[in-house]
C-alpha cells in the first residue's frame, strides 16, 4: 500500500469518522476501502493520468488518495479557471480521464464523450478522454498543480507523491496535535488546503470536514458571503482552519461587529499573501488564534510556518525541519524540498535550489521575514528600495480598503490607488486611515497622495501592476503634478 494510505490507516480506529461532508461521513475503514476501491477501477481501465474537476467534498477526497494510491498522476483543476485555462491544463498535462462532479462538455474538455461516462459515486463522474497525447513531465511526477492566478497561462508544478507525503508528515508533526477536527475553508485544488488541510489532519488521527465550497461560502476564485463561512464555523466548531489574509480579514471585521468564534478553534494558519502584523494583533484580540505561514508550490506548498510554541508576528515562522532556507543576494532560496520541474520544461526539472523571488531575511531567532517581490522592487528617484507589497500590507490591514496598489518607482515619493471595502467610505475617511498607517512606515516608504479606483480594475483579485499603471496613467501624473518633495504626513 501507498505509505500515505497506510500511515491514515494506521492513524487511528477503523470505526472513526474522519471525513465528513454535507450529511455524508466517511470512518477511516470504509475511506481505505472506498480509495482501493477506485484505485482498482482506474488501474483496470489503464488510465495513467487523471483531471480532477469537482467541488469540495468527500468523493474529491477520495479520488486525489486513490491517484495516490495507484501511482496515478493527478492534475486537481480549479473551478474558478477561465475556459482557456482548464483547456491548457488537459492539454499539457496529457490526461486521459476526468473525474468530476460539474456540467462539462467538449467545448471545455477535449476529447469528452458521454459514451465514455461512468458513474463514481453520487454526481461524480468519470470520463475517458481521447485523442490526448503524452505530456512532457519529469519521472516520477505524481501530482501537478497548476497556478492558481485567475489570468495568463498556469504554469504546471509537478511533485511526486514521496514529496507531498513528507511535507504532510513534517506538518502534522509540527503542529503537534492529535485527533482534532479541521474545517477545509479554501478550494482543495489549493495545493496547500489540499496537504496541510486534509492530509496531514488524516494523518494525526483527526477529522476533515469539507462542505462544498458554497457552503463554506466561497464563489469563484475571490467572492466571499461572510455570513455563510461564519455560519458553517460555528455550526463545526472546528480545532483549525486554513485562510488567506483577505478571508482573515473578513473574519476579524466580523468577530470584532459581534460575532464569536467557537471555543474548539485554537490554530487559524493564514498563507497565500502577505499578512500585515496589524491584521495578526486584531484577529488575535478578537479571539482568532491566527499564525502566518510561508511557502511556494515548488516547495509543496508550506516552507515556514508561525506555531504557538515557535510565534513571532511580522515574521513567516521558522523552517519546516526538512527544508533549508537561505538567503543569497537578498533573495529567499530553499533546499529540501524542491519541486520536479514544471510540465513542457525540460531545463527546469531537477531544479534544486529553489529561487522563490521573494525578497528577504532571516533574524537571529531564525525566524524568516518577506519583505516582497523581486520583480515588484521599486526604486524612487532618492535611490531608496520599496517592496510595494510592503507598504499595501500596512495600508490593507485596517477595515477601510480591500486593496492598494502603490508607485514610486523612479519617483520621489509613493502614491497608491486604492480600492475601498465599501463604496459608502468616504475620502476623508480613507485619508485619515493613511495617515495613520503612514505612522507606521519610513518617511521614504509613506503614501503622500492617493486615488479610489474602481473594484472591477482588479479582476478576481489578481493585481496586473503594469496593466493597472498603464490604464491610470493620467490620474497618476496628475498625484506627482506639481509636487516636488515629500510631503510627510
Amino acid at each position: 500500500m501507498n505509505d500515505l494510505l497506510r500511515d491514515i490507516g494506521r492513524a487511528g480506529p477503523g470505526a472513526q469518522v474522519i471525513l465528513q461532508s454535507g450529511t455524508n461521513s466517511l470512518t477511516r475503514r470504509s475511506l481505505l476501502r472506498k480509495v482501493e476501491s477506485l484505485a482498482a477501477r482506474l488501474r483496470d481501465l489503464n488510465v495513467r493520468s487523471v483531471a480532477l474537476f469537482a467541488d469540495n467534498g468527500i468523493d474529491w477526497i477520495v479520488s486525489d488518495l486513490a491517484c495516490q494510491l495507484g501511482g496515478i498522476r493527478i492534475i486537481p483543476i480549479p473551478l474558478f479557471f477561465s475556459a482557456s485555462q482548464i483547456k491548457h491544463s488537459i492539454t499539457t498535462g496529457g490526461i486521459d480521464a476526468l473525474i468530476t462532479d460539474q456540467q462539462v462538455t467538449a467545448d471545455t474538455f477535449d476529447g469528452i464523450s458521454a459514451a465514455d461516462v461512468q458513474q463514481i459515486d453520487g454526481t461524480t463522474k468519470l470520463y475517458l478522454l481521447s485523442g490526448q497525447e503524452s505530456a512532457s513531465v519529469p519521472v516520477g511526477t505524481q501530482k501537478i498543480t497548476f497556478t492558481s492566478g485567475t489570468t495568463g497561462t498556469p504554469k504546471g508544478v509537478c511533485l511526486s507523491a514521496a514529496q507531498q507525503q513528507l511535507l504532510a508528515k513534517t506538518l502534522a508533526s509540527t503542529i503537534g496535535r492529535n485527533s482534532e477536527k479541521h474545517l477545509c475553508v479554501l478550494p482543495l485544488s489549493t495545493l496547500l488546503e489540499n496537504l496541510a488541510g486534509v492530509y496531514a489532519p488524516l494523518l494525526s488521527g483527526g477529522t476533515v470536514i469539507a462542505p462544498s465550497l458554497k457552503e463554506v461560502g466561497l464563489v469563484g476564485s475571490s467572492q466571499l458571503d461572510i455570513e455563510q463561512l461564519l455560519g458553517c464555523i460555528t455550526q463545526h466548531e472546528p480545532n483549525s482552519l486554513i485562510l488567506v489574509p483577505e478571508i482573515l480579514r473578513a473574519i476579524t471585521v466580523a468577530t470584532e461587529c459581534g460575532w464569536r468564534p467557537p471555543s474548539s478553534l485554537h490554530f487559524v494558519a493564514v498563507g497565500g499573501g502577505k499578512v500585515a502584523p496589524e491584521l495578526l494583533h486584531r484577529a488575535r484580540q478578537a479571539g482568532l488564534p491566527a499564525f502566518e505561514g510561508y511557502g511556494l508550490s515548488e516547495c509543496a506548498s508550506v516552507v515556514t510556518l508561525n506555531t504557538p510554541e515557535s510565534d513571532h508576528v511580522g515574521a513567516v515562522g521558522r523552517p519546516l525541519p526538512h527544508v533549508n532556507v537561505q538567503i543569497e543576494n537578498g533573495e529567499i532560496v530553499v533546499t529540501g524540498s524542491s519541486f520536479l520541474g514544471y510540465v513542457g520544461q525540460p531545463d527546469s526539472w531537477a531544479s534544486e535550489p529553489v529561487r522563490t523571488g521573494d525578497i528577504g531575511h532571516i533574524d537571529a531567532n531564525g525566524f524568516v521575514h518577506v519583505n516582497g517581490r523581486v520583480k515588484n522592487q521599486l526604486i524612487t528617484s532618492y535611490g531608496r528600495n520599496i517592496s510595494p507589497e510592503w507598504v499595501e500590507s500596512e495600508l490593507v490591514a485596517g477595515s477601510l480598503l480591500r486593496h492598494a496598489i502603490v508607485i514610486g518607482e523612479a519617483r520621489p515619493f509613493c502614491t497608491a490607488l486604492v480600492v475601498a471595502q465599501r463604496d459608502s467610505t468616504t475620502d476623508e475617511e480613507i485619508s485619515a486611515w493613511i495617515r495613520t498607517a503612514n505612522q507606521q512606515l519610513p518617511d521614504y516608504a509613506r503614501v503622500v497622495d492617493w486615488q479610489r479606483i474602481p473594484a472591477a480594475a482588479i479582476a478576481h483579485g489578481a493585481v496586473d501592476r503594469a496593466g493597472i499603471e498603464i490604464q491610470y496613467k493620467t490620474i497618476i501624473e496628475q498625484m506627482y503634478a506639481g509636487k516636488q518633495e515629500v510631503s510627510n504626513q
